[in-house]
C-alpha cells in the first residue's frame, strides 16, 4: 500500500515538470574591426505560422543617450521587428528589453512562465533574430520550431552582424 501511494505522488510531482515548456538559444555576435564600431540592436522574437509576431523574448538596445548609442532612436532599425511588434512597444519592458551586448555568445534560457510565452498555445512557430548597428549593417534570421510539442532544434548562421545562432525548443 505504501509502495503504490509514494508512486502515485512521485508521478504527481514528476508530471508538472515534464509539460513545461521550454526555450534555450545562443546567439553570436561576431567581432567585426571596423574604425567606428557600435555595438548592434538586437530584437529576438517569435512568430506565427501567420507572421505576426507572436511574442517579444529579448531586444537589446542603448536605452540612454551616450557615446555608445542614442537611446530607442536606432529601435526602428531593426526593420521587421519594428513594423510587427516595435513600434507598439513601449520600452523599457520588463525581463524584455535591456542593454546592447558586446560581441560574442550569449545564451538566453525562457520557460513558459516568460509572460510572452504564458500565453504561447502549442503549435509552429519561427525563432526571429534581427540585429542592426550604427554605421554597420543589418541582418536578419529565422529557426522554425515546434511548442510545447516535439522537441526540436535548428541553427542558422549569419553573414555579417549575427555569427551562429542555435535554438533547442523542449515540450
Amino acid at each position: 500500500m505504501r509502495v503504490t501511494v509514494s508512486l502515485v505522488l512521485g508521478s504527481l510531482l514528476v508530471a508538472p515538470s515534464a509539460q513545461a515548456g521550454e526555450l534555450s538559444l545562443n546567439v553570436e555576435l561576431p567581432r567585426i574591426n571596423a574604425a567606428e564600431y557600435h555595438r548592434p540592436y538586437v530584437a529576438v522574437w517569435v512568430e506565427g505560422a501567420d507572421g505576426k509576431a507572436a511574442a517579444d523574448l529579448a531586444v537589446w538596445y542603448q536605452d540612454k543617450d551616450t557615446k555608445e548609442g542614442h537611446g530607442t532612436k536606432w529601435l526602428p532599425d531593426l526593420r521587421q521587428w519594428w513594423r510587427k511588434s516595435g513600434r507598439t512597444l513601449k520600452v523599457p519592458v520588463d525581463g524584455v528589453t535591456g542593454p546592447t551586448r558586446p560581441a560574442g555568445k550569449h545564451a538566453l534560457n525562457f520557460d513558459e512562465k516568460h509572460p510572452a510565452l504564458a500565453k504561447l498555445p502549442p503549435g509552429q512557430y519561427t525563432l526571429v533574430v534581427e540585429a542592426a548597428r550604427e554605421v554597420g549593417g543589418r541582418e536578419l534570421l529565422k529557426i522554425p520550431f515546434e511548442w510545447k510539442g516535439k522537441p526540436s532544434t535548428g541553427s542558422a548562421q549569419g553573414k555579417t552582424e549575427l555569427g551562429k545562432v542555435s535554438l533547442s525548443a523542449k515540450p
